[in-house]
């Protein structure tokens, strides 16, 4: 799937089955913004943030990430809990800028199905 990157200011509250490639700190949201629960506030300025650093620096910053994994593919971590109908976070919206300023799809990873005899 690609070499998994946190993209959260914090580390996960619980151990990981595996082994994070690098933490992308430029579209990481701060602490201050943690904190923030209204989605329209947080978005504001979350997007401020990405726009401040631009897409050249986070471009660069990825590939750095993806150059010392030995894997062009990553895949971005936030650890939210997105299985809530009302839920967010800012990963997504990361991939909507990034998809708005260069037209390049951010996808979204499907869950691996659960193994079933029926």
């Amino acid at each position: 799937m690609g070499s998994p990157v946190r993209t959260t200011v914090g580390y996960p509250r619980f151990t990981l089955p595996y082994e994070l490639a690098g933490h992308a700190r430029l579209i990481s949201p701060t602490w201050a913004m943690v904190s923030i629960s209204n989605e329209a506030t947080y978005r504001g300025q979350y997007r401020q943030q990405l726009d401040a650093h631009g897409v050249d620096a986070v471009c660069g910053e990825l590939h750095a990430i993806a150059d010392q994994a030995s894997d062009p593919r990553l895949v971005l971590l936030c650890f939210d809990d997105l299985s809530k109908p009302d839920g967010w976070c800012h990963r997504r919206m990361f991939a909507d800028w990034w998809t708005e300023l260069t037209g390049d799809d951010v996808p979204e990873l499907a869950e691996p199905p659960i193994a079933s005899l029926f």
